[in-house]
């Protein structure tokens, strides 16, 4: 079998930050990398499904709803991945991903859809460990900019 893409980035110098992951017709894949890569530190599995569940409801809700195509968290727990339309420009996939981030670092409430009849995992989340992994992504994802939305290679 062939390659795919996202095994042939070389995870070993790639830090937290979004990434390009991949463009399929009209799709972009962004890569929002929260820890670095086999480096013994990763997001909770708690902490990312209800990063996972903000994320979403955020993204669905605001004014790029229409672009937004899915969210949904990395199995390897060191980010989520972001699938928009194109006819969202790479800095405003950036600053919507800094806003999100925000938005989840300051959350306060019920976890959306995070009832039993909701999700089908509801015992594991955590608000807490969820706002701790978000919070580093602010600043950092507020000041990315374009030229870095390529890997390192």
């Amino acid at each position: 079998m062939e390659r795919i893409a996202s095994f042939s980035i070389n995870h070993d110098v790639l830090l937290p930050g979004i990434y390009t992951s991949r463009v399929d017709g009209d799709v972009v894949t962004y890569d929002i990398r929260m820890v670095r890569p086999n480096c013994g530190e990763y997001v909770s599995n708690e902490a990312l499904h209800t990063i996972e569940h903000l994320f979403a409801t955020y993204v669905r809700n605001g004014p790029h709803s229409a672009q937004v195509v899915y969210v949904g968290p990395m199995g390897c727990r060191t980010g989520l991945y972001l699938l928009v339309r194109d006819s969202l420009s790479p800095r405003e996939a950036i600053a919507l991903a800094a806003e999100t981030m925000e938005f989840i670092a300051a959350y306060q409430g019920e976890i959306p859809g995070a009832t039993p009849r909701e999700c089908g995992n509801a015992a594991e989340h955590s608000l807490p460990q969820a706002k701790a992994a978000a919070a580093p992504m602010v600043p950092l994802l507020r000041g990315w900019t374009e030229d870095w939305l390529a890997y390192a290679q």
